[in-house]
């Protein structure tokens, strides 16, 4: 291990039991971690030097003796991140501080099928005017994280193709020296992974160690979590569940493939199958929904309907402990999940006995934004040096 480097994990080992137990002793956290007081005390001392965790009431833990012990938490008034979303008809920006309290959130609505270098620079803007507010509140925001709607190539920020804006190749990091003279950190992920990263901490997805979140838009995407952590496959490609063919003769989709779950199941499709005009966005359906409009109900069942034959592929391969819908998916109501659910069951009722639990998002059309900011603070939590040397303070 390098020099300071036991120094750097005990500090996240620590930082991590405070963020798990909080309010906490330090006596509980060396019974938890198995160091000794004397380390504890030292550690939360830089930790408490460079507001990454706070002193509170004294506390006593289940099994503590003697005299109670301050109760250590996480410090939500300093250290914070940025969460960013592109989608086709909206940017959004989000700041969560390092308690996951939301503190900052814009939004701006427009058709970003355009120029991608414009649409980016808007959204760095929106970023920026996101910062600027939260240093207003005392907050250093860290990192960023980048939803976007399209398949990425993480390792050189770049997003490889996002159909349903018409983008392919296009460079996310230079456009975001607009947030400061110190470049701020920046990654960027498809938006279904980051959306269930936000259900799996602050949403629905809290019950459940292991579950599937589907959003859709133009197009629809799935997040993955299994045993508490995304799983994003090999190359990160993994959760399109919007191009599993459902209708082999269908409509041309975005991806030049035919009969793409999206082309029945995606918003605009769902508006087109309604007879409504897209650019009215999802009130008109869901008013028609709950009048009874039959072509309304009609365009929502076939909806339901092939969302069942691509999730109860998934559920046999997969076998998530639920399914969670997110954006106009949870948004049109119990019609399309009661429908779905009954489908799904249908079809899995014979093999599997039941199906997993069908359930709409807790957290609406901001997963994917509040999922990129968490995304930021558990790597915060993970590993506290970067943070804690761009305080200006060595951590080891």
């Amino acid at each position: 291990m390098r020099p300071g480097g036991m120094r750097e994990h005990n500090l996240a080992v620590v930082l991590g039991e405070v963020a798990r137990q909080q309010p906490v002793s330090r006596a509980r956290v060396a019974a938890a971690t198995g160091l000794t007081k004397t380390t504890v005390s030292a550690l939360v001392a830089d930790l408490v030097r460079d507001r990454l965790v706070t002193q509170a009431e004294a506390v006593r833990g289940q099994g503590d003796r003697g005299r109670p012990g301050s109760g250590l938490s996480l410090d939500g008034d300093h250290v914070a991140a940025l969460g960013c979303e592109i989608s086709v008809d909206r940017l959004a920006v989000s700041v969560l501080d390092l308690r996951m309290r939301q503190r900052v959130r814009l939004e701006r609505w427009a058709d970003n099928r355009r120029d991608p270098m414009t649409v980016l620079g808007e959204i760095s803007g929106l970023a920026a005017e996101a910062v600027r507010l939260a240093g207003e509140q005392g907050l250093s925001v860290v990192g960023a994280t980048v939803a976007v709607p399209g398949l990425l190539d993480r390792a050189s920020s770049r997003i490889t193709v996002a159909p349903n804006l018409g983008w392919h190749d296009v460079p996310l990091d230079h456009r975001w020296s607009v947030l400061g003279a110190a470049a701020l950190p920046t990654q960027v992920d498809n938006e279904a992974n980051l959306a269930a990263i936000g259900e799996l901490r602050l949403g629905a997805g809290t019950l459940y160690d292991s579950f599937m979140l589907v959003t859709g838009e133009v197009g629809i995407g799935a997040g993955l979590v299994i045993d508490s952590a995304l799983h994003s496959g090999a190359g990160g490609y993994a959760g399109e569940l919007g191009h599993v063919v459902v209708t082999p003769d269908g409509d041309l989709c975005g991806c030049g493939a035919r009969g793409c779950l999206e082309t029945v199941a995606g918003k605009e499709a769902l508006l087109r199958a309604a007879g409504l005009d897209p650019r009215d966005g999802l009130r008109p359906l869901i008013e028609g929904v709950g009048s009874g409009e039959p072509r309304a109900l009609a365009a929502v069942d076939a909806a339901a309907r092939a969302l069942a034959v691509a999730l109860a592929a998934a559920v046999n391969l997969l076998d998530p402990g639920a399914i969670i819908l997110g954006g106009p998916l949870a948004a049109i109501g119990p019609r399309l999940l009661d429908t779905l659910e009954t489908n799904l069951a249908a079809r899995l009722r014979n093999l599997r006995g039941s199906a997993p639990p069908v359930l709409a998002s807790a957290l609406g059309d901001d997963s994917a934004v509040l999922g990129g900011a968490v995304a930021v603070l558990d790597a915060v939590v993970a590993d506290p040096g970067p943070v804690m040397r761009r305080a200006g303070r060595p951590d080891g």
